[in-house]
């Protein structure tokens, strides 16, 4: 049986090229995510795993879908193999049953690592280029006002960390700067 992997990045994309194409190539059950690629928490890839039984292939429609950490692709596969299921690339052609396909995929996941590396290092020149114009990135500073919220709010013991952070809409290390 041929099980399905979608995954975009952002809700403002959308599924319909993936699932198309997983569709044609005989998927009988597709699972999906929206997640960042370098992310390796994707409850839809889990369970699209959970789901293959020995001699099932799972298929994605681009290997970056399955992601872009070399280390994460490679565990993947890995599992899959010692479960006896196949993993098919549609865009790449890429089919791990076969020793061919064994060497595209090394092949095609070292370089999309590459290109995830490539992306940060963009990024940081972006961030570095802002700053020499004096532009400064990253959150606001809070105010005063909100920082006694914080130190009164972490003494109420009836709220847990996750509460406060929700109510006051800042992250848990901002809590944690701030609640001592």
């Amino acid at each position: 049986m041929k099980i399905g992997y979608a995954r975009i990045s952002t809700n403002d994309q959308n599924f319909d090229l993936q699932n198309d194409s997983l569709i044609e190539a005989g998927c009988e059950k597709i699972f999906s995510d929206v997640a960042s690629g370098a992310k390796t928490n994707r409850p839809g890839l889990d369970e699209a795993i959970k789901y293959c039984r020995k001699d099932d292939t799972l298929v994605v429609w681009k290997l970056d879908r399955m992601g872009r950490s070399i280390s994460h692709l490679i565990d993947v596969i890995n599992s899959l193999n010692g479960k006896n299921i196949g993993f098919v690339s549609l865009q790449e052609s890429i089919d791990t049953t076969t020793a061919t396909g064994k060497l595209i995929f090394h092949i095609f996941a070292a370089l999309a690592q590459f290109e995830r590396e490539l992306i940060k290092e963009r990024v940081q020149a972006g961030l570095k280029a802002a700053r020499a114009r004096g532009k400064k990135g990253g959150r606001k500073p809070i105010n005063n006002e909100k920082i006694e919220l914080i130190k009164s709010l972490s003494s109420d013991k009836s709220l847990n960390i996750s509460q406060i952070c929700k109510q006051l809409n800042i992250g848990k290390s901002t809590y944690y700067k701030y609640s001592k």
